[in-house]
């Protein structure tokens, strides 16, 4: 039986798969891996506006939900009639949540002092401390919510991250589960849109 050698190309393959599996697992290293790969066009958030049946007779109730800002002042959603609402359920031990932060900040910078507009980045943990010094880290300003009771299920279904935006009236205006890429022109131009409706 012939044994087979390994060449120094296959070695070198071998070496740089190696240390990428190794990369991976560093929590720091995947996150940049994870930005990376929104930076050249994967994880783009799907927000078309969920395809809903109403029978004319039953109007559905508009759902909402209350959250408490880092000072502990208590926000429900339909208080903010009127408003654009981005809400972002995220997590501090959640990698990709952590990866579309800084999309989520460019985003935020474009839009923070239109009066018609609220962002809620709701760490759904309740871990307070730990999303104070995350922001504080990664230089993310941007208003983090705690939720304070039942959150609806057609806003935060099984995975995090998840993606709402309600229009003016507390409507379901777009809906995106899993990492995205906030910081596009599309993202940008369909909060536009919902703003001047």
């Amino acid at each position: 039986m012939k044994k087979s050698k390994l060449t120094l190309g296959n070695k070198i393959v071998y070496a740089i798969l190696t240390v990428l599996i190794i990369l991976l697992f560093i929590p720091t290293t995947r996150t940049l891996f994870q930005q990376g790969l929104m930076k050249i066009g994967l994880f783009k958030p799907d927000l078309t506006k969920p395809v809903t049946v109403k029978s004319p007779e039953v109007v559905p109730a508009k759902e909402n939900a209350t959250f408490s800002d880092e000072q502990g002042n208590v926000l429900n959603t339909a208080d903010l009639k009127g408003k654009v609402v981005f809400l972002n359920f995220w997590a501090t031990w959640c990698p990709p949540c952590r990866a579309e932060m800084p999309s989520i900040q460019i985003l935020y910078n474009k839009f923070k002092d239109h009066p018609n507009i609220a962002f809620l980045l709701v760490e759904i943990d309740h871990e307070n401390e730990k999303a104070a010094a995350f922001m504080q880290k990664e230089k993310l300003d941007m208003p983090v919510y705690f939720p304070e009771g039942n959150i609806p299920r057609n806003w935060l279904g099984t995975s995090i991250p998840s993606t709402v935006i309600l229009d003016k009236q507390g409507n379901l205006a777009g809906k995106h589960e899993g990492m995205g890429d906030y910081s596009t022109q599309e993202v940008e131009d369909f909060i536009s849109d919902l703003i001047n409706q």
